[in-house]
């Protein structure tokens, strides 16, 4: 048995790893898949892969992106989530911020530096023409940390998914004054090095497993119930997000890699290109 450690968020999109682990779909390959929630996010997951704490995260695509030209011994091998991540600008219930021009020159919880929150910060600020320079950041760790900075006003707003945050919308916690959703699909799979060159085959097994399960998940049956009884969801909202969510079962192109990498260079996230080489393997 092949011991393959993997990280990703404790969201819906996650939720075909769960059902093919409980299936014993990697086991009956000889693969032991071991799972890890990190609700931190991108930024930890991007920590885990340099640590060797985890050998493959599901991780958002700007974030490894960044990440890999910093230094990260970790290759893309696949697009997993097609579709863009449709962020949530998110404020206090009953903050005096009433809309999206607001927010200018306010400061912005994010789950830690260099994660998707702080990335798309800059992304949603160069949207409405906002100097990216001017922007500052509260971390907060996580969404229980972001609904603190929120409500005590250590932080005026937050942007993360917007399903997943729609929860604390409905409890009257956070107000949602607009969305952002990513330029490029949202999540990509992302390898550590050291796995891809000593055990090639078995990652190519694992994605030939997880590609067959995001082919027919939304085909199971009553996949919505699962979903919204999972992640605490309301039935409507699920539906819609199923309706606007796409996996996908191909490699990153070199286009879109350049598209990510030419926003990310020209709002100053990055500050050199790294080649499709140096950053994406197909296995």
């Amino acid at each position: 048995m092949t011991t393959i450690k993997i990280a990703g968020v404790p969201e819906h999109f996650n939720l075909p790893w769960h059902l093919s682990i409980e299936n014993g779909d990697f086991e009956k390959e000889n693969i032991d898949l071991q799972w890890t929630n990190v609700p931190e996010g991108t930024g930890k997951m991007c920590q885990m892969l340099r640590n060797s704490e985890t050998d493959i995260a599901v991780i958002l695509t700007e974030g490894i992106v960044k990440d890999i030209i910093a230094g990260n011994p970790s290759k893309i091998v696949q697009v997993y989530v097609e579709s863009p991540l449709i962020w949530g600008i998110h404020v206090a219930a009953k903050s005096n911020y009433k809309t999206l021009a607001d927010l200018e020159n306010t400061k912005v919880a994010i789950s830690r530096l260099g994660s998707g929150s702080q990335l798309m910060a800059y992304v949603n600020a160069d949207n409405q023409g906002w100097k990216t320079d001017n922007l500052q950041f509260e971390i907060v760790n996580t969404i229980n940390g972001a609904v603190e900075a929120l409500t005590n006003g250590t932080a005026d707003y937050f942007m993360w998914e917007r399903f997943m945050t729609k929860p604390l919308v409905d409890k009257g916690i956070f107000r949602r004054i607009a969305d952002c959703p990513t330029p490029w699909p949202c999540f990509v799979i992302a390898v550590r090095d050291e796995i891809l060159k000593k055990d090639p085959k078995t990652i190519s097994k694992i994605l030939e497993i997880i590609n067959q399960a995001t082919l027919e998940f939304k085909d199971i049956p009553s996949i919505d119930k699962t979903l919204a009884s999972n992640y605490n969801q309301k039935m409507e909202d699920i539906q819609e997000w199923l309706s606007l969510t796409q996996w996908s079962q191909k490699p990153l192109t070199e286009k879109m890699l350049n598209k990510v990498q030419n926003q990310l260079f020209q709002l100053k996230i990055i500050d050199k290109k790294g080649t499709f080489e140096e950053i994406v393997k197909t296995v």
